[in-house]
């Protein structure tokens, strides 16, 4: 073998690149089995192309050969232009005798060309990844099954409701944040709606976060990403392939003028009230990224939308697991404490460092574990809405968490330890010890819906409601947990007067009362026991560790079960689905 290719290293030595394009070329047009391509062949030639300098009309159009078979396109040229065709749409790209894209056309089935300027630029500055993404993004939602009259029926329902999403997308809003972009992604109905142009599909942007104070403004059409972490999160609308057949709109299901009902949503049709067809087929949200989401949340897009998600399809993992692996400054930063138990560390200002531990088994628990969802399926526009917003919920509690999963790992040595536990599906505690004392404090973070987070303080001795909402607004401000913990803590150690030395001629209480013990065992529920000096001077209005942590569950538990549960999704147009059934498991304890 190591003959063989020394020959071959001496044969191909001199040869130029073009005729080493012509072989491999020459080797492709022969298979032995014109079913199978030789995928060594294939590989080695879309290696010699992504690094070949494009620089003449045939090396651009190998290049563009080689994007559209990759998206399973077909490729024709006549002269100076090349065509990437599909079955329902096709691109015209016309070349400059030096290979450069001089126009770039896309034409829908039955439509005219339209020029891209977003697809002529990717070109011209020879973005090949970036073309291929955006055309693979166009592809998948042309890329309608069934024979001829079938595509074209779900093509034209598509369109229908692309319409009538935009009409949706139009109705006034009151405005919320001071970021009109911004506001429309986070606050509006449909999320920011790229509609009606050829080179684009139908594409939602409906989340975004805080990013170190870059206004939403200034982010992409796409879901834009800063070291592996998203800041955009969209969903593109398509069709898919069902099992089960499903009523798709034929017509428009927004009366004209359109309307808004009491509650402020848009007012819509049934389906058996306006022309439909039932097909082999529903339309489907295809996130970007996919989003892990709770046991709730999942049973709660099956309520607004009537459509099964198989159960068989999703695989069911904690949610701080499913974070991590979508995360990858979490996973490599990663400690475990236990098999179960994670550990991060998360730097901040002034050298100071916070350590979370997230216990596994209480993320464990059956009715709180999450799964990763790329796609949701759903059959009218009156979905949509409700199915955003409820996504919205869930990316709020996954940025929250993922704020405590941070890559800038500087060292071992922390100042601060939290550990941080599920309550419910919207609610999690934060349990730490107070500065300068042996009591414990538990913060209580309740997201009832996307754009509320209460926060609220148990065995603090604080008696002021405006830290509270001073750390509910700070949190709802950065979507960072350890931000909002930091100006806690410092608040709790300017009301929390440090130990004082103990004088050597005046014994404590603890040393005269020889039974009383040196240190107290707190123990949660899974079996941990930590323990926490008691000689420290505590002040008068502080509590003990193990008194600390009773009167916190004690007072957190009714704080948690007690109050009704509201569904924060209750709207449901035009009777297309029932109202949001209230979800009551909460856990029973703290722990």
């Amino acid at each position: 073998m190591k003959s063989i290719i020394s020959e071959l290293h001496l044969k191909f030595a001199e040869k130029s690149w073009k005729e080493t394009f012509q072989l491999v070329r020459r080797c492709m047009d022969k298979p032995k089995d014109a079913s199978k391509p030789c995928v060594p062949l294939l590989r080695s030639l879309e290696r010699l192309q992504e690094v070949a300098n494009v620089s003449s009309m045939n090396t651009m159009r190998s290049r563009l050969e080689m994007i559209a078979k990759q998206q399973g396109m077909g490729f024709h040229i006549t002269e100076a232009t090349c065509y990437l065709t599909a079955d329902l749409f096709y691109l015209e790209v016309v070349l400059l005798p030096c290979g450069r894209a001089d126009e770039v056309k896309v034409a829908p089935h039955g439509g005219s060309p339209v020029p891209s300027e977003s697809f002529l630029q990717l070109l011209k500055l020879k973005k090949f990844s970036e073309f291929a993404m955006k055309l693979a993004d166009l592809f998948t939602q042309y890329n309608i099954p069934g024979d001829s009259d079938q595509k074209l029926k779900l093509f034209a329902s598509l369109q229908f409701l692309g319409k009538d999403l935009e009409q949706m997308s139009l109705l006034p809003c009151v405005p919320i944040d001071t970021d009109p972009q911004g506001d429309m992604i986070n606050n509006g109905r449909l999320g920011c709606l790229i509609v009606g142009k050829a080179d684009c599909p139908l594409f939602i942007q409906f989340y975004s976060h805080p990013t170190d104070g870059m206004k939403t403004s200034d982010l992409q059409e796409e879901a834009k990403m800063t070291d592996g972490e998203t800041v955009v999160q969209a969903a593109l609308v398509t069709v898919h392939v069902s099992d089960v057949p499903c009523k798709l709109q034929t017509a428009s299901v927004i009366p004209q003028p359109p309307q808004l009902d009491p509650r402020g949503y848009p007012v819509s049709l049934p389906l058996g009230e306006m022309p439909c067809e039932v097909l082999p087929a529903c339309f489907l949200l295809k996130l970007q990224p996919a989003i892990p989401m709770m046991f709730p949340f999942v049973n709660k897009l099956k309520q607004i939308t009537d459509v099964i998600i198989p159960d068989a399809d999703l695989q069911w993992a904690a949610l701080p697991k499913l974070l991590m692996s979508s995360s990858p400054s979490a996973k490599i930063h990663r400690e475990t404490l236990e098999e179960q138990d994670t550990i991060f560390t998360a730097p901040l200002p002034g050298s100071v460092m916070h350590r979370y531990i997230l216990p596994g088994a209480a993320w464990e628990v059956p009715a709180l574990r999450g799964t990763v969802v790329d796609s949701i399926p759903f059959t009218h526009p009156a979905h949509v809405p409700a199915l955003l917003e409820l996504l919205r919920h869930q990316c709020a509690i996954n940025t929250l968490l993922r704020s405590c999963m941070t890559s800038q790992c500087t060292g071992t040595d922390c100042d601060q330890h939290f550990e941080v536990r599920p309550e419910s599906e919207t609610s999690f505690s934060v349990t730490f010890q107070r500065p300068h004392s042996d009591s414990l404090v538990v913060l209580l973070v309740n997201l009832s819906d996307a754009h509320q987070i209460t926060c609220t303080l148990f065995g603090a001795g604080i008696g002021d409601p405006s830290l509270e909402e001073n750390l509910s607004s700070i949190m709802k401000k950065s979507m960072s947990m350890p931000q909002a913990l930091r100006t806690l803590f410092l608040k709790l150690e300017e009301i929390t007067p440090a130990p004082l030395s103990a004088s050597p001629e005046a014994p404590t209480e603890a040393e005269n009362d020889h039974s009383a013990p040196t240190s107290t065992a707190v123990s949660d529920t899974n079996g941990a026991l930590t323990m926490f000096s008691q000689n420290a001077a505590v002040p008068e209005d502080d509590f003990s560790a193990s008194d600390s942590a009773c009167y916190a569950k004690s007072e957190l538990l009714p704080e948690i079960n007690s109050s009704p549960a509201v569904s924060p999704y209750p709207f449901a147009p035009g009777g297309v689905f029932s109202h949001w059934m209230t979800n009551n498991g909460h856990l029973s304890e703290l722990s």
